[in-house]
């Protein structure tokens, strides 16, 4: 098969849907496919440092960036539609990436045009909380073009049944597959030793280290974490808040914000986004991570969590809720203060009961979250949709 994504960008900064889209196509490329990424070079203000001239093969996969051009919060790119027009016969199937942007438009336009079958993965976009923000905005796009895109798509492509249930009130009945994202076990099979993170930053001491791994974002709930952190500070006076990753939009300043409030600075360190063997060090010296969303399709930083042996506490917004319950690799909580200090502290508490679920989680990982295995389900969902199996 000729397989084609499109995706707004790519630059690590816009974190889970980024790296699922290369990793998902590297695992597919790996079983023999012709798999290519059509993408901009937008990072942030800036751009990535990559050749507009001629496509880049990684992994496996070809990868071919276009300029982006304003307005670039729509991920706008003339030059883009024109390659998506002139190439697109050339691919028997195209997967989309995200709703409400340009490229979104212009794809499934195109492969209507020219009956090229199409799925559309929506990376949480029809998650009732986030369908309900810029609702007239996103209201004109859905009259102009969306809901036909979803209406004329041969799929959905879910991470998650609780995802597929959340959108359920938003797609026609439109068909939906669940294929979650995976992890490369590899690479999570050796950790640094213990204390690698500590000596990155000696300002933490011996702290027991509770660990946020992700963008700083209005949806990740630090109005949440911060009060919860300061009252489970007052029974354990030992413990230090990590706080890794990029602040796309200025949303640092409010979470520092709270911390001042709750005298928390001098109990929290900013790391900036972490990557490779750095990020595993937060993992490897880290006592638990914590993810309290508001709205989370996934989450490919509780996935790496668990395959590092790290119990996780997350609200039940985070649609991989369910399996980690199911197989007690951590703590669900609802999306409200008290009960996310009270599930910080039973793992501060019980270091056995932690550990357990630290194995429990490697195992979850292993067994079912592998991208050699996804990349094989993948498979069989592209061949079903053609009508080859």
């Amino acid at each position: 098969m000729n397989i084609l994504h499109v995706i707004a960008n790519l630059a690590p900064r816009y974190g889970g849907p980024s790296k699922a889209c290369i990793e998902m196509a590297r695992a597919v490329a790996a079983r023999g496919h012709k798999v290519s990424i059509y993408t901009t070079n937008q990072d942030g203000d800036d751009v990535l440092p990559v050749s507009l001239e001629s496509p880049v093969i990684d992994g496996g996969v070809e990868f071919k960036y276009f300029p982006i051009q304003p307005p670039k919060f729509w991920g706008t790119s003339l030059p883009l539609a024109r390659a998506i027009k002139r190439d697109l016969a050339l691919y028997d199937i195209v997967h989309i990436h995200s709703l409400y942007l340009f490229h979104d438009l212009i794809t499934g336009r195109v492969c209507r045009k020219y009956r090229v079958p199409y799925i559309i993965r929506p990376h949480g976009t029809l998650d009732p909380y986030l369908y309900q923000r810029h609702r007239l905005r996103k209201r004109i796009m859905e009259l102009l073009f969306e809901n036909r895109n979803i209406k004329g798509a041969a799929a959905l492509h879910y991470t998650t049944e609780e995802e597929m249930l959340l959108a359920k009130p938003y797609v026609f009945n439109s068909p939906g597959i669940v294929v979650p994202n995976g992890l490369n076990w590899a690479e999570y099979e050796k950790l640094p030793p213990p204390g690698a993170f500590r000596r990155l930053f000696p300002q933490v001491g011996d702290s027991r280290l509770v660990l946020f791994l992700g963008r700083l974002n209005f949806k990740k709930g630090f109005d949440l974490l911060v009060p919860a952190f300061a009252k489970t500070l007052k029974a354990f006076p030992d413990i230090h808040l990590i706080i890794a990753g990029p602040d796309n939009d200025g949303y640092g300043a409010k979470v520092r914000g709270w911390l001042r409030e709750y005298e928390l600075l001098d109990k929290t360190t900013f790391t900036g986004m972490l990557e490779g063997r750095d990020k595993l060090a937060a993992f490897r010296d880290a006592e638990m991570f914590v993810l309290p969303s508001y709205t989370e399709n996934f989450g490919i930083s509780v996935l790496e969590a668990l395959a590092c042996g790290v119990p996780v506490v997350v609200s039940d917004k985070v649609n991989i809720w369910r399996e980690i319950k199911g197989a007690g690799a951590g703590l669900v909580v609802p999306t409200e203060p008290e009960s996310l200090a009270q599930a910080m502290s039973v793992l501060l508490n019980d270091q056995d009961s932690a550990r357990q679920m630290g194995q429990s989680g490697q195992r979850l990982v292993r067994e079912n979250y592998q991208w050699s295995t996804i990349g094989q389900k993948l498979e069989q969902a592209y061949l079903a949709l053609l009508g080859k199996v």
